[in-house]
């Protein structure tokens, strides 16, 4: 269900359309009814589906599947037919509508689809409110709706889901507490919930979703202690992101003890540190922490610098060297580094969480061999770093001070010749300390509309707990599945953090 159909037309072969001479079945009145509202209400263009044919028709009831196949997005598919020949009735029981750049409120008549069981609505522009006849689908499995423009809190009626096991809900907008009535979803296994305002505390109730194997609440203002759920019970839990929240106290053991979890991401919190935990996370998490980063008032560096994918250092010719960062980061993880001067000792981190969608293989290093154009250090630009989610570098244990902030960037395969590759469009957000420097930043046009053409972005920022944060950060705008599926979010070629003021060095 995660993964999203490539939307690059919305020109819809009707499903309906081939099998319309001779078709045997018809879909529930209500079912057409609802689903002609709901386009209409997201604003399809006509072209798109065409509801003088029947719905439940030809390649809608046949064994044709709709994902991966951007010539069925708009999709459905009818099942649990009743009656025979002409008389056979069919109900609408999946609809792919994900990654249509669809505007617009929700209908509330999508309440009247009551055999729907995979419902996909993801990466659109959706707003308003969702509504709480949502409730009425008791018989969906998968739900979608990340990457909208949805306003207000979850309504409490999604509890009716009993069936669901699937729900992403990751920056769609929403605020407020998660729902108490989710406790009853206890068939619940994938729970993808970063990127919205939340608030209070991790519910106690997840606790009771034993069958999870994926949960993620990334950056959600979540605060609480995790000793409110007992991890012991998640025995199929292989992916776990609490990462960028406001969660205290101690990492518990049970969670230590999880031998099918693959992924963990706990960075930006405010845990304590404590001998047993650092004989078991992976070292140098402690130094990500909001309150206890290493090195707090005992600084050991002043600077650093990046060349992001690459293998081996660099001397740049502003005078720094660049040193490697090729870290195998899968899409909730992180790495801190060891100085390349003061042995043993972590001077910088980096940390990527996301999983690119509709990519078997999603690369997290890209590569190029040509020739990059308005800098002296083309070499820094042959590999960069890309994620489909956030990125985040980390300066450890730096002097307090002001800093000039250097980030270098190069698009790489977005050609400048008209051709449909050309098409392809990255767009993120640059936050520095906290604070957003850049909105919506596209590589290419601050290049003047290049490819394989640096730009430098350079910020002064204070450092005042020797740790310095540099944040990118896709808010899913851009295009998604150019040149390929599952290239999409922030890149960066290298980074450097330089003294922009003398420090008073011990």
């Amino acid at each position: 269900m995660r993964r999203l159909l490539h939307g690059a037309a919305l020109s819809l072969l009707l499903l309906a359309a081939v099998a319309h001479a001779q078709q045997t079945a018809r879909t529930h009145p209500g079912d057409a009814a609802a689903l002609k509202e709901v386009f209409a209400k997201l604003r399809l263009p006509l072209s798109a589906w065409d509801m003088s044919f029947d719905p439940c028709t030809g390649q809608a009831t046949d064994n044709t599947g709709i994902d991966n196949n951007p010539l069925l997005n708009p999709g459905i598919k009818c099942e649990l037919c009743t009656g025979t020949g002409n008389t056979s009735v069919c109900r609408i029981t999946r609809l792919e509508l994900g990654q249509n750049y669809l505007t617009g409120p929700l209908s509330s008549l999508i309440g009247e689809l009551t055999a729907m069981q995979y419902m996909s609505l993801g990466i659109n522009a959706l707003s308003g409110p969702l509504p709480k006849e949502l409730g009425n689908l008791t018989n969906l499995i998968a739900l979608s709706i990340s990457s909208n423009n949805f306003s207000g809190s979850l309504p409490p009626e999604l509890g009716n889901l009993a069936k669901l096991e699937q729900l992403y809900i990751d920056s769609a907008g929403f605020t407020g507490p998660l729902p108490s009535s989710l406790s009853k979803l206890t068939n619940m296994r994938t729970l993808w919930a970063s990127d919205n305002d939340f608030t209070g505390l991790i519910p106690d109730y997840i606790g009771s979703w034993t069958n999870l194997t994926e949960l993620v609440l990334r950056n959600c203002r979540i605060s609480d202690k995790l000793v409110s759920i007992d991890f012991s019970n998640f025995t199929s839990l292989g992916l776990l992101d609490l990462s960028f929240n406001n969660i205290t106290g101690q990492v518990p053991q049970t969670l230590f003890n999880l031998s099918s979890l693959s992924f963990l991401n706990l960075v930006s919190n405010n845990f304590t540190v404590d001998s047993s935990s650092n004989s078991v996370l992976p070292m140098g998490w402690m130094c990500l922490q909001h309150d206890t980063p290493c090195f707090l008032g005992s600084p050991e560096s002043s600077s650093f610098a990046v060349d992001s994918g690459s293998v081996r250092s660099i001397s740049g010719s502003d005078g720094p060297m660049y040193e490697p960062d090729d870290a195998s980061l899968g899409p909730a993880s992180y790495y801190v580094a060891a100085s390349y001067y003061v042995t043993g000792a972590p001077t910088w981190g980096v940390s990527n969480v996301g999983r690119f969608m509709d990519a078997s293989n999603g690369s997290y290093i890209i590569y190029s061999s040509q020739q990059f154009q308005n800098t002296l250090d083309s070499e820094l630009f042959l590999n960069a770093r890309m994620s489909p989610s956030s990125l985040r570098y980390f300066g450890i244990g730096l002097e307090n001070g002001n800093y000039t902030v250097t980030l270098q960037f190069a698009e790489f395969d977005f050609p400048d010749a008209e051709s449909w590759k050309s098409r392809g469009r990255r767009v993120f957000d640059i936050y520095v300390q906290g604070e957003r420097k850049e909105q919506n930043f596209d590589i290419k046009k601050a290049a003047g509309g290049k490819s394989y053409t640096a730009v430098r972005k350079q910020y002064t920022v204070p450092v005042t707990k020797n740790f310095l944060e540099i944040h990118l950060f896709w808010a899913g705008k851009g295009t998604c599945c150019i040149p390929n599926q599952g290239y999409y979010g922030p890149t960066i070629s290298a980074l450097s953090a330089t003294p922009s003021t003398p420090l008073n060095l011990k």
